[in-house]
């Protein structure tokens, strides 16, 4: 899944090539991890629909920057019927921590995903959370990488998804693989992800069409967990992204753009 970097904006290229020299953590993580897929039914089962709202100080996509204690953002959120939360651990274009991260995730009880471009195993090690991102396109493929481009790369640069995957677990993380393309959805259900997020926006030209999950969400099995990404902003979007298959939201911009809790009561109904 490897892409190249003229097919990728310069704001995320840039982002890459910072996590790439990133370091990952000195000792091997253990995680006891809430269930996300346990969140997902019991916010389900109480007629709501299920939200991970995302703290995120700022974004290339977005203007300005929110200087809240991102704590505080969060308990809020959870106070507003997040299912669960997304929080941002990559520094120079996020403005996200990984001790925003830890701090977060000791002051609520819903499962906390980690968001950020890990490129490597040792990665994985720099902090605890629930749920792990790992971004298909960016991580290189068993399936497609030749002997030639093994020899490319350096100890410890990269890994296999499906390694990064079965890393993930081993330390106790639930993976959610990110995709945008079938290609790509194919390749993350060979490395045998069962909690999938399907990205609306194009990390090419950063454009975002909801038209993408509901072009990939019927190609994935009924016993993946469907997450839609990037571009959810009304309550018809949210119905829109239900109704195409969304087993859950991961939501951001509309969220962090005023007042975190109604805004997630909002979607969250």
């Amino acid at each position: 899944m490897n892409a190249s970097g003229d097919e990728l904006a310069p704001d995320v290229r840039a982002i890459l090539e910072a996590a790439r020299e990133r370091p990952g953590g000195e000792t091997r993580v253990s995680v006891d991890a809430r269930s996300f897929p346990e969140a997902v039914a019991e916010t389900e089962a109480a007629g709501r629909v299920p939200v991970i709202a995302e703290v995120k100080p700022t974004s290339p996509t977005t203007e300005g920057v929110r200087e809240d204690d991102p704590v505080e953002l969060a308990r809020e959120m959870v106070a507003g019927g997040a299912t669960a939360l997304s929080v941002l651990t990559e520094p120079e274009h996020f403005g996200g921590s990984v001790e925003s991260l830890r701090r977060i995730r000791e002051a609520v009880d819903v499962p906390v995903l980690r968001k950020d471009f890990i490129m490597h195993e040792a990665q994985l090690d720099v902090v605890e959370s629930d749920l792990v991102l790992l971004i298909a396109r960016f991580v290189d493929s068993a399936e497609r990488r030749s002997a030639d481009d093994s020899s490319e790369r350096g100890p410890g640069e990269r890994d296999d998804l499906s390694d990064l995957v079965e890393a993930a677990r081993d330390r106790g993380f639930q993976p959610l693989v990110e995709v945008h393309t079938r290609e790509e959805l194919t390749a993350a259900l060979a490395a045998g992800a069962d909690i999938i997020g399907i990205n609306n926006r194009d990390l090419g030209r950063l454009e975002v069409d909801l038209g993408t999950f509901e072009e990939l969400a019927p190609e994935a099995p009924e016993d993946v967990l469907l997450v839609a990404e990037s571009g959810v902003k009304t309550v018809e979007d949210a119905r829109r992204m239900r109704g195409a298959g969304a087993d859950a939201l991961l939501v951001g911009t509309a969220i962090m753009d005023g007042d975190v809790r109604q805004n997630t009561e909002t979607l969250t109904q």
